[in-house]
């Protein structure tokens, strides 16, 4: 695929310092780039902010759903837009899924990477031996039977409960239309593609410094997660912030933007 193409199919946004480092942000499910707005603005007097949209974002954008059946043809495009750019030194900076993406494109091409950030990660949702991951296969399973059963009344139980702060419902209800924006059986593939996912081996093969942000709360991703995460990537940093939910970044961006800075400096 073109240069241009790339871009263009990922909705590919450049601001900041053209020759400052590279810190390359990756959104999670049902957000899109415009998701680090409040984040990306602090870093572009001093750093080259790129920011993109995942394939399938937005109910016109291409998406071949049988290309996109786990998380590592995400990563593939994510290592295509580094390409594409021809970025180095790169501080890629990813939520949730997006992580994970970030995570799997800097094990795979790590000449590009020299620094993760990791908001709200999970390298595998479903408990297991050993392993807590926060969900069992029933609770999946009622997931993926609302979803198909009525997906909006899904979107709107969903949202809350994975932004929480209660005390501001604007929150919940900005993601609650941003999810409803996809495609019923679209959001059915990508929840099963994370959900289903277990990137556990690959942890071990991460060579670049990593910093793991958790929020209080995260109904979607347990603090023993994190943990498990900061003690199986070498060299791992965890930063529990003050921030409530899934969505730091969005809820509470100073708190994000201050662990970034204190990792970076």
């Amino acid at each position: 695929m073109r240069t241009s193409d790339i871009v263009s199919r990922h909705r590919v946004e450049v601001t900041g310092v053209p020759s400052g480092r590279p810190l390359l942000f990756v959104h999670g499910f049902g957000t899109d780039g415009s998701a680090w707005q409040r984040v990306a603005a602090k870093f572009s007097t001093s750093f080259r902010v790129v920011t993109f949209d995942n394939a399938g974002i937005g109910k016109d954008a291409e998406f071949p759903q049988s290309s996109y059946l786990n998380l590592h043809a995400y990563a593939s495009d994510v290592a295509a837009i580094a390409q594409a750019l021809d970025l180095t030194d790169v501080v890629l900076v990813g939520h949730s899924a997006g992580a994970m993406m970030g995570l799997l494109a800097a094990v795979n091409e790590p000449q590009r990477f020299s620094a993760l950030v990791l908001v709200g990660a999970s390298p595998r949702y479903l408990d297991g031996e050993g392993y807590r991951g926060g969900f069992a296969k029933e609770d999946l399973d009622r997931i993926y039977s609302a979803v198909m059963t009525d997906y909006g009344q899904w979107a709107d139980r969903f949202a809350p409960a994975m932004m929480r702060n209660a005390g501001r419902p604007d929150l919940a209800l900005d993601f609650a239309e941003a999810l409803k924006s996809i495609p019923p059986d679209r959001a059915l593939t990508v929840l099963c593609s994370i959900f289903q996912s277990d990137h556990r081996s690959e942890l071990s093969k991460v060579r670049c410094p990593t910093l793991v942000i958790q929020a209080r709360n995260d109904m979607a991703v347990p603090f023993e997660v994190a943990c498990y995460l900061r003690d199986h990537i070498a060299g791992a940093q965890l930063a529990l912030i003050d921030a409530e939910g899934h969505l730091p970044h969005v809820s509470a961006p100073d708190q994000v933007i201050g662990a970034i800075r204190n990792f970076l400096v």
